[in-house]
């Protein structure tokens, strides 16, 4: 082979070996499939685990929230009381409103996993999400780990 075609081979090959190199195959079902990431919104993330105040709590209850990108909403079970507030999600952040909750009283595991959760509220709370898992970072220093309801 002369030198062009060489050349002319090594520039056809290169950008598709690097195109190729780019996806990050799906590990775990070994299908080789492009790894998708989970959205924020449209998805009920079940609260796994709370650390507030340097203490990790057990989730008492069925916490769950749902971020919904038309109406600018989040909403969920904080525990034992519904909550609703305002949320603008954006990339890596999402500021939350007020929020607006139900006035039952229940037991005081689940009050406590409540009081944790509405530390994410009424500031901007930075997220990552890594497969079915969304971790949620407050800026007073709540983290919430929540995996998406299948």
């Amino acid at each position: 082979m002369d030198k062009q075609r060489f050349t002319l081979a090594v520039l056809t090959l290169v950008p598709l070996v690097v195109a190729c190199g780019s996806q990050k195959a799906d590990s775990g079902t070994g299908s080789g499939s492009v790894d998708v990431q989970r959205p924020v919104t449209g998805v009920d993330w079940r609260v796994q685990g709370i650390t507030a105040g340097g203490t990790t709590r057990k989730v008492q209850g069925k916490p769950y929230l749902a971020f919904d990108a038309k109406s600018g909403k989040v909403g969920g079970r904080l525990g034992c009381n519904a909550v609703n507030a305002t949320a603008t999600v954006r990339a890596a952040q999402i500021t939350l409103g007020r929020p607006s909750t139900t006035r039952m009283m229940c037991d005081a595991s689940l009050m406590g996993t409540e009081r944790a959760l509405l530390g994410l509220f009424d500031g901007r709370v930075d997220y990552r999400v890594d497969h079915d898992t969304i971790t949620l970072t407050s800026e007073n220093g709540t983290i919430v780990r929540a995996v998406a309801d299948k």
